[in-house]
C-alpha cells in the first residue's frame, strides 16, 4: 500500500495568532483547543505520528484535523451544528410569556415568581427562567430611583461638578453635610467571634442607649476629614461645626462649601454667619441630589466598616468610634476623584428618563431639570 504524504500546511500570521490563542486561553473548549494544538505542530512541519505521540491521541485524529483545516481552515475547527429534537415550544408562545410578565401581575402578589408564571402559562419553570434570563427579565429584583425636580439642577451639576474637576486655585474645595440620628446600638446577647468555619454571630435584636449626630466636612482633593459629633441636629450646631472648620483651614484660603437643601443650612444665623467671612463660598447641591456631595460617600464608608457592625453602650462608646475612624481617614487619607463630566451626567439623565419613561413623560421630566434657553 502506498504510503500517504500529509498535506502541508502553511499558516499565515493571523492563523497563527488566532491558534495560539486557542490553545493557551482557559476559557477555551478543551476539543478546540487540542485541535488548534494538533494544526500548529501540523503547521510546524512535524508528522501525524509525531504530533500523535506528543499529544497521546489517535494519529487518525491528527490526520482529520490536519485535512479539515486544509479544507476550510480556522472555520473547519469548530464544531458543525448537530441535529436535535424538534422544538416544543414555538415563538409565538415566548413572545406570549414576556408580554404577559411586563403587562400583567399575578392575583393576590405584586410580582411573577417562576412557579406562579409556569402555572399561568402552562409552560415549565425552567423554560420560563430560561425566557426570563434570555430577555433580561427579573421580576424578583426591584431597584429605587429619584429624578431631581430642581429648575436649577444643570446649573448647579455643572457649578458642583467643575470644582470638583478643576478645583479653582488658593482654594479648598470641602463637602459637608450631617449623618444625623446615629444610634449606639448594643446587642442584647454576647456576640459569638470569628472562628475557622463560622461567620461572628450576633442575635438579630438590640438595645439602643441614644443617638448622636455627626457634622463632617470632607477635602475631596486630599482626602481628609474634619468631623464633630453633637447632641442634636440644628442650626446651632452647624454654626459651631463652621467655627471648627474656619479653625482648621488655613486663613488664606477661600474655601468652597458643597451642601445640600437641609433649612439649617439657610438660616438667618448661618447666613450672617458667611455674611461676615467672604472667604466662603457656598454651593447649594441640586434638589434630591445627594450623590452629587462626595461626603455622602465618606458616610457610607464609616457605617460599612465602624458603624453597622459595631456594639457600642453607650453614645460615648459609638462617638469615640466615630473619632478613630476619622483619625484613620486622616492618618492615611484617600483623594476621592470625581471622573464624570457634567455633559456625561445630564447625558445620562436623559437617556434614562428616556428609556424608562416614555418619551412624552420623559420630556416633562426633562424641561424641570434643563438648562434655560435649552
Amino acid at each position: 500500500m502506498p504510503y500517504r504524504v500529509p498535506t502541508a500546511l502553511d499558516l499565515s500570521d493571523a492563523e497563527r495568532t488566532e491558534l495560539e490563542s486557542w490553545a493557551r486561553r482557559r476559557k477555551t473548549a478543551q476539543a478546540l483547543a487540542l485541535r488548534a494544538r494538533i494544526v500548529l505542530q501540523a503547521g510546524a512541519g512535524l508528522t501525524n505520528t509525531a504530533i500523535a505521540a506528543e499529544l497521546g491521541i489517535a494519529k487518525h485524529t491528527v490526520g482529520k484535523w490536519r485535512e479539515r483545516f486544509a479544507r476550510q481552515r480556522t472555520d473547519g475547527l469548530l464544531d458543525e451544528p448537530r441535529p436535535g429534537a424538534p422544538r416544543r415550544i414555538v415563538d409565538e408562545q415566548i413572545a406570549a410569556l414576556v408580554d404577559r410578565t411586563l403587562a400583567e401581575r399575578p392575583k393576590g402578589s405584586t410580582h411573577w415568581s417562576l412557579r406562579t408564571m409556569a402555572r399561568a402559562s402552562g409552560l415549565s419553570a425552567t423554560t420560563v427562567g430560561r425566557a426570563w434570563r434570555a430577555f433580561g427579565l427579573q421580576p424578583h429584583r426591584m431597584e429605587s430611583f429619584k429624578l431631581s425636580t430642581d429648575p436649577l439642577f444643570a446649573e448647579k451639576v455643572r457649578d458642583i461638578v467643575g470644582l470638583y474637576l478643576a478645583p479653582p486655585d488658593r482654594a479648598l474645595v470641602l463637602c459637608v453635610d450631617e449623618k444625623s440620628q446615629v444610634q449606639a446600638l448594643d446587642r442584647t446577647q454576647l456576640l459569638l467571634a470569628l472562628r475557622p468555619g463560622q461567620a461572628e454571630r450576633r442575635t438579630h435584636d438590640y438595645v439602643r442607649h441614644g443617638t448622636t449626630s455627626l457634622f463632617a466636612a470632607l477635602d475631596v482633593k486630599a482626602g481628609t476629614v474634619i468631623g464633630k459629633c453633637f447632641p442634636r441636629h440644628r442650626a446651632a450646631e452647624f454654626r459651631k461645626f463652621l467655627d471648627e472648620i474656619d479653625a482648621q483651614v488655613p486663613p488664606d484660603l477661600d474655601v468652597h462649601l458643597v451642601l445640600d437643601n437641609l433649612g439649617t443650612h439657610k438660616t438667618k444665623l448661618i447666613r450672617d454667619w458667611l455674611a461676615k467671612r467672604p472667604r466662603y463660598h457656598v454651593h447649594f447641591t441640586p434638589t434630591s441630589a445627594s450623590w452629587i456631595n462626595q461626603v455622602e460617600r465618606w458616610f457610607g464608608l464609616l457605617t460599612e466598616r465602624a458603624i453597622r457592625r459595631g456594639v457600642h453602650c453607650s453614645v460615648g462608646a459609638l462617638e469615640r468610634d466615630i473619632h478613630a475612624f476619622v483619625d484613620a481617614t486622616n492618618a492615611d487619607p484617600k483623594p476621592f476623584r470625581w471622573v464624570k463630566s457634567a455633559d456625561d451626567i445630564l447625558a445620562s439623565v436623559k437617556r434614562f428618563c428616556l428609556r424608562s419613561l416614555g418619551e412624552d413623560t420623559a420630556k416633562q421630566a426633562l424641561s424641570r431639570i434643563s438648562e434655560p434657553g435649552h
